[in-house]
């Protein structure tokens, strides 16, 4: 096995590791969040608990009307704008941005509201058409796991491979995930 060989798997390996840590900690952190409701006021610590006069309170995921933007060095982001959610990509890398957690939120709302999230990968025109290809299906592979890690029910995520993959404005802009709420 040649050293470019052992450096692809490497890197390969490296890469469905880390997608891997993205995934387990998204899903923990849904996980603990939901733990955290559930624990009976009477097992909480005695500094934790709660008036007995105070109303109940519930958490809630607040409805996305604006545009929300968080972009990270390397190159991945999340954009939420029109009821669309972009999913953007760092070069080469099919891993979601750490703090995709809010726009996960907004998709998983919107499917708790009945409606289906139709999930289309996009890429860059940069590099080989092919591989380019895959990377896109991978990208958008890793959005419907990571939803259906994270409650959505598979039937309620649709993959839809749109006609032109290529996405368009700039390459940054091109290597994204897009997530449509249709009824």
């Amino acid at each position: 096995m040649s050293d470019h060989d052992q450096q692809q798997n490497f890197v390969l390996g490296f890469l469905v590791a880390l997608i891997a840590l993205v995934i387990l900690f998204v899903v923990g952190i849904a996980f603990w969040h939901q733990g955290a409701r559930a624990v009976p006021a009477g097992a909480r610590p005695a500094a934790a608990a709660a008036p007995a006069a105070a109303p109940a309170t519930t958490t809630s995921v607040a409805e996305v009307t604006e545009t929300v933007t968080v972009v990270i060095p390397d190159g991945a982001s999340i954009r939420v704008a029109d009821g669309v959610v972009n999913f953007y990509f760092a070069t080469g890398s099919a891993d979601l941005a750490p703090r995709a957690a809010e726009a996960l939120a907004a998709v998983i709302k919107g499917v708790e509201s009945g409606r289906r999230a139709v999930v289309s990968g996009f890429h860059d025109t940069t590099g080989d058409p092919v591989l380019n290809e895959q990377l896109a299906k991978q990208r958008a592979d890793t959005v419907r796991d990571v939803l259906v890690g994270l409650g959505v029910p598979a039937s309620k995520v649709d993959l839809q491979k749109p006609a032109v993959t290529a996405g368009s404005g700039n390459d940054a802009e091109a290597r994204r995930v897009e997530v449509r709420l249709v009824d």
